[in-house]
């Protein structure tokens, strides 16, 4: 969780009253794709399939109580109505032309919200090229330092806001994965990352200046990318300070999360793993930008570590010791944003007898990610409200690469992640936890 202590989380929480403002770096697949949906569910036209915040209901008390509320009857969360998008793109396009280029939705769709998408046009971005190498972009804003741009950005979120009059603000990164940086000295302290922000040091990418703008500007920050980006030691200090949540990173929607609802399933019957191949293609503008060697570094990191932590080899030498995991990204333009995923599990039974599971998991990666978007953006507002700083490594559930506390192993069992999501929101609602332990009803 936060750094909330059982006392501070009892304090008053801020009412979900105003307007809150969801500002997202890109303005592409996943931004539209949420934006589009979340105006379609304002109308009438479609229901929020896919969002926890929306159509999960949360247990409270005994089984026997029956007290099962929406999650959004629970917890005092922004309302749909409440909700203002505004974005940041290199490239100029609106969001009717972006999301008519990104080709996820089929035109009726688009056409029922093109007056709502119309207007939402994208600020300048912080955009360069040395990080996405297979984006060329105009609508770019212009600085002598990264500094400078960084207060631009700032200047942004203000501007939104005022314009708006939005009450609180959240930023949820829908953009690109940048090549791979290995956090430096540049990321080790506050001081250091300003410095080399000013010298426009190179280890110093766009998505840590939206990270930082944001941060001190006192608005919540979503990785939804597996760049380096607000999980350095700078800006964990700085989220700190400011008592700001912060999460990320990388939205765990198609091939990932099946891996965390099929590998908690083997090591649960204590079945053996001996290789775990997955393929993935895929033509939307993230497989352009895969294509690049250093974006898909970024990407594979992301990808590998789900299995080693759920499965903990270490501890299972036996099962799990030196399984061959191999990750495979190809940009295929035909398929578009409808990716497809295919994995060949070896497993291992009962007297060394292999066995294999084959998936092949035809996904919409945007129609997946909308929601996350979506459910990313109210519970850190709520946790902002609710006085959680800092790493909210609750909302590990959404993502491929969960934050957590320096030392500590994150959680990547999606069940595991989904009690411990519930659970916060009990805690700080005043609720007893749930432990499943149900002696309860047999004394």
């Amino acid at each position: 969780m936060g750094s909330s202590s059982s006392r501070e989380a009892r304090k008053p929480i801020g009412p979900a009253s105003g307007r809150l403002g969801i500002l997202t770096p890109g303005l592409g697949a996943v931004a539209t794709t949420f934006m589009a949906g979340v105006e379609s569910i304002r109308r009438g036209r479609s229901k929020p399939i896919g969002s926890l915040t929306q159509m999960a209901t949360i247990r409270l008390g005994k089984r026997t109580d029956n007290r099962s509320p929406l999650i959004k009857d629970f917890v005092p969360l922004a309302s749909l109505d409440d909700l203002v998008f505004g974005a940041w793109d290199p490239i100029p396009d609106d969001a009717l032309t972006a999301a008519r280029k990104a080709g996820v939705l089929e035109e009726k769709d688009i056409e029922a919200v093109a007056d709502f998408l119309r207007e939402i046009k994208p600020m300048p971005a912080v955009f360069d090229n040395r990080y996405v190498t297979r984006i060329k972009g105009s609508n770019v804003k212009q600085g002598k330092t990264k500094r400078d741009l960084a207060e631009q950005l700032r200047q942004d979120i203000r501007d939104f806001k005022a314009r708006h009059k939005l009450d609180r603000v959240v930023i949820v990164w829908c953009a690109s994965t940048e090549i791979f940086i290995k956090p430096g000295p540049q990321h080790a302290t506050l001081e250091q990352f300003e410095k080399a922000m000013e010298r426009n040091d190179e280890a110093i990418a766009p998505s840590m200046l939206y990270a930082y703008a944001a941060i001190m500007e006192g608005v919540p920050f979503c990785n939804g990318a597996p760049n380096l980006c607000v999980d350095t030691p700078a800006l964990l200090q700085l989220a700190q300070e400011r008592g700001v949540p912060i999460s990320g990173k990388d939205f765990k929607t198609g091939q990932t999360w099946m891996k965390t609802v099929i590998a908690p399933g083997l090591k649960a019957r204590m079945l053996g793993l001996a290789g775990w191949y997955s393929t993935n293609i895929l033509g939307n503008r993230d497989g352009e930008v895969l294509d690049d060697p250093q974006s898909f570094k970024t990407k594979e990191e992301s990808k590998l570590s789900v299995l080693h932590t759920i499965l903990q080899p270490e501890l299972y030498p036996d099962l799990y010791k030196d399984f061959a995991h191999v990750v495979r990204i190809n940009y295929y333009p035909p398929r578009g944003d409808n990716k497809e995923g295919w994995d060949n599990i070896d497993i291992v039974g009962w007297m060394n007898y292999p066995m294999q599971i084959k998936i092949n998991f035809l996904c919409r990666d945007s129609i997946l990610a909308a929601p996350i978007v979506l459910d990313l953006a109210l519970f850190s507002d709520f946790a902002q409200r609710a006085g959680m700083k800092g790493i909210q490594d609750w909302l590990s559930f959404y993502y491929k690469s969960p934050m957590a506390a320096p030392g500590l192993q994150p959680e990547h069992d999606l069940f595991i992640q989904q009690t411990k999501l519930k659970n916060t929101l009990r805690h700080l609602m005043g609720e007893d936890q749930i432990t499943h332990l149900g002696l309860e009803y047999y004394a």
